[in-house]
């Protein structure tokens, strides 16, 4: 092989092409757009957002949208699977470590009822329920599209440590779901329909996941 033509297999795309990305290609104004997006739908709901107030948020120009997403209703599901994702991807780093299983589950379930008690979060869910009876596919891509989502990660941590015999379980679907319910279920509840301000204090929440955690090692720990 030529040191020219290893020169051309390395470069990236981008490089090639004068450092710039291809029409629709570049991850960083797609962010752009999505974010821009993300704070016209958490303003003022998915019907009364327009285009042009997405693009006046974005800091685009409406023909560079269109570039990236066709319709509003592209874009939208575009920010959710954003969001379901960067939440999978913040559990999948604390569910990665070699600690106790019951300190990891702990962590776990402390850290997700933070994030899905988030206004944040929660603004983006009362806006998914606003829309899912016209977009019904919307709701299950949030919950149970895998690899991006919250279940298919903690499965993954229990089947490690059922290999590793910390762990007796026959059903992990079942029992994930199980311990994500006791976890975090009053409390995201609370938070959608108003009756919670605010995410819980650390204390509440430290109590709350640890009788959690308790239940979940009296039936599925490993019986010496």
């Amino acid at each position: 092989m030529t040191k020219q033509t290893q020169t051309l297999e390395t470069t990236p795309p981008a490089a090639a092409a004068g450092g710039r990305f291809a029409a629709g290609e570049d991850p960083a104004k797609r962010e752009q757009i999505i974010a821009g997006a993300k704070r016209v739908f958490m303003t003022v709901g998915f019907d009364a957002a327009s285009m042009n107030d997405i693009t006046r948020e974005a800091g685009v120009s409406k023909g560079t949208i269109y570039v990236y997403f066709a319709s509003k209703e592209d874009l939208f599901v575009a920010m959710v699977d954003r969001e379901r994702d960067r939440i999978a991807s913040d559990m999948r780093d604390i569910l990665a470590g070699s600690g106790p299983v019951e300190e990891m589950l702990s962590t776990f379930g402390v850290s997700f009822a933070r994030h899905i008690t988030s206004p944040q979060v929660v603004d983006a869910m009362r806006t998914v329920i606003g829309v899912v009876q016209r977009m019904p596919n919307l709701s299950r891509r949030f919950f149970h599209t895998t690899p991006g989502n919250v279940r298919h990660v903690l499965e993954e941590f229990l089947r490690r440590h059922i290999a590793l015999g910390t762990l007796q379980i026959d059903d992990t679907d079942l029992a994930a779901r199980q311990f994500i319910e006791m976890a975090t279920g009053s409390f995201f509840k609370f938070r959608l329909f108003g009756d919670l301000d605010d995410v819980p204090c650390d204390a509440e929440l430290e109590r709350a996941i640890s009788g959690a955690v308790r239940v979940f090692m009296a039936a599925y720990g490993a019986k010496d």
